[in-house]
């Protein structure tokens, strides 16, 4: 079989990734390089061989490496038939150098949760209006890095704060149609951005991002019996376009919203 170099690669308006990279290789090897940002990295398929600061190491599949900006390394096949990867760049505003020296000495993280999150984070940024989950997702990510990573340093980073909870349910209904970042969310409620949202999480029993796209849904359905077309009702609720509010409506309602409407 022919050699095969499968790639995506796109920047996602989410703030702190520096690019998503999707990659399929079963027989290029990467020689020693070095990132910039931090490579935040999983695999499909195959597993990748690869050194880092001297040591070797690899990626069995439920593993989540995380490789620190400015350490050489390499990387390459360590199965016959390759691997498929998926990368996130992420730069110091999510991970700070404080990380660097325990990601070096154990870059390889067996966390099923963790591995869990990290797919999900790239099924959101591979969705355009979907930025908020996308940013939620990886700020939760990133706390367990650093819990992972620095257990002491993490010790108390969840506390319950109903009153926060709420203050954020409050700017989302107010924003519900042109929608908030995370990071600004944060700064009007005074507090840092897991915290927000695992506060809401835990006041709620649903996530900040869940929340709006049900509220946007419920309104979108009141529109759809009103006879306006889901295209129009789209751009009214807050929705990218409309193929973002049928994956949504689908998701929460269990039909299209041209059949809802038709029924």
């Amino acid at each position: 079989m022919a050699p095969q170099r499968e790639i995506s690669a796109w920047r996602p308006g989410v703030p702190g990734v520096v690019e998503v990279f999707h990659a399929h290789y079963t027989e290029y090897a990467y020689p020693m390089h070095v990132h910039e940002a931090w490579t935040l990295l999983i695999v499909d398929d195959g597993a990748v061989r690869y050194d880092l600061d001297r040591h070797e190491h690899g990626t069995p599949h439920d593993t989540v490496s995380l490789l620190p900006p400015h350490i050489p390394h390499n990387g390459a096949p360590a199965t016959a038939d390759g691997f498929r990867k998926r990368v996130l760049y992420l730069d110091s505003s999510r991970l700070g150098d404080d990380l660097i020296g325990p990601a070096v000495d154990g870059p390889d993280l067996v966390d099923p949760v963790l591995r869990q999150r990290v797919g999900q984070l790239h099924t959101a940024l591979a969705h355009p209006g979907d930025e908020l989950e996308a940013d939620s997702r990886l700020t939760l990510i990133s706390e367990r890095l650093h819990v992972r990573l620095r257990p002491a340093a993490a010790a108390g980073l969840v506390r319950p704060d109903r009153p926060l909870a709420h203050r954020l349910r409050e700017l989302l209904d107010a924003r519900l149609v042109e929608g908030i970042a995370l990071d600004e969310a944060a700064r009007l409620v005074h507090a840092h951005p897991a915290h927000l949202v695992r506060a809401f999480s835990g006041a709620f029993g649903i996530a900040p991002h869940q929340y709006l796209m049900s509220r946007r849904v419920d309104r979108a359905r009141r529109l759809l019996l009103d006879g306006r077309p889901p295209g129009e009702v789209a751009a009214t609720t807050g929705f990218y376009d409309q193929s973002h509010l049928t994956r949504h409506f689908r998701r929460l309602v269990g039909v299209t919203p041209g059949r809802y409407a038709r029924s």
